[in-house]
This record gives structure tokens, sequence and C-alpha cells, in this order.
């Protein structure tokens, strides 16, 4: 009998006016990840959030939200293959929201640094010229994310929302 792998995240999900450019990114260059799942900023990883009971009840006395998270250059990564815009480097909102919903659940919380996929080394590959239309498209200087949604995927499949927070 196969065994099911899980994985679960917290994710902040582009509303839908500001994903329809790197929507349009994604689906043409990168059409795997688009399928899988939409443009997002993984808030925290699955190895984070294994106190579930913790994580839930810090979720449910946030009141951090909205946060802007500002976004630098787009930028190449695993040996030129992937495609991202990572956040500026000073990401104070970011990293608060994480401390808060992490608190008591992790002792020490790693640094996560922000940021939006465009392309996904696992399931594609950039090459120069694609990374130079990427890189003339008039691309977000600022994402705004007024909830956090919990997301599984299942033996690599579709990621499937479980559960929104948005009563901040």
């Amino acid at each position: 009998m196969a065994t099911s792998n899980k994985r679960k995240q917290l994710t902040l999900f582009l509303s839908t006016e500001e994903a329809k450019g790197i929507e349009q990114i994604r689906r043409r260059y990168n059409r795997v990840q688009y399928d899988l799942i939409p443009a997002h900023i993984t808030l925290c990883r699955e190895d984070e959030i294994e106190n579930w009971a913790i994580i839930e009840q810090n979720l449910a006395s946030l009141q951090q939200l909205p946060i802007i998270i500002h976004l630098d250059s787009v930028k190449r990564f695993a040996e030129g293959k992937g495609v991202l815009i990572p956040a500026k480097e000073k990401n104070k909102a970011f990293d608060q929201l994480r401390h808060t919903i992490l608190k008591g659940a992790i002792k020490q919380p790693r640094k996560h640094h922000a940021h939006l996929t465009l392309m996904h080394p696992r399931n594609s590959t950039c090459t120069d010229a694609t990374f130079s239309k990427i890189q003339a498209l008039a691309l977000p200087k600022y994402l705004v994310f007024d909830t956090i949604t919990l997301i599984e995927q299942e033996n690599g499949g579709v990621w499937q929302k479980l559960k929104t927070y948005t009563n901040f």
C-alpha cells in the first residue's frame, strides 16, 4: 500500500488584480508550477507549523494584517534555471508576522526571505532570452496581503486551500 506524502504551508496569495501580470509570466514560462499553485509568497513552511495548535491560536489573535512587502529586482537562482522576485532585504512587516505566528511553536525561527517565484527550477529552465523578456516587463514594486491561507499538497499534486484567515 502506497503512503501519502502531504505537505502543509501558510501562504500569502496575491490578490486577483496584483496577480494578473505575474500569472501571465508564470503561465507562459512555467506552466507546470502555474497549474500546481497560484502566485504566492510562502509565509511558513511545513516543518515550521508542525505544532498546529499553537500556530492556530497565534493566527486567531493576529492583528498585523494587512502587510506590505516591497519587492526588489527580478533575479535568477538555482544555477540560472529559476526566476524570482525577492523582497527587499529590510522586510520588518513580513519578519514580524512570521515571528508572531511561530511564537511558542518554534524556539528559534529561521530567517525566511520572502520571494515570489516566477519560474521554479524543478519544472522549468530559464534561458538568457527568457530572462531578458521578463526583466523588460513592468513588475510590481510592492504587494499588499490581507489574508493568510493554510494550503496542502498531496503526493506532488495541486495545492488545495484548507482554510483562509481573514479576521484580523
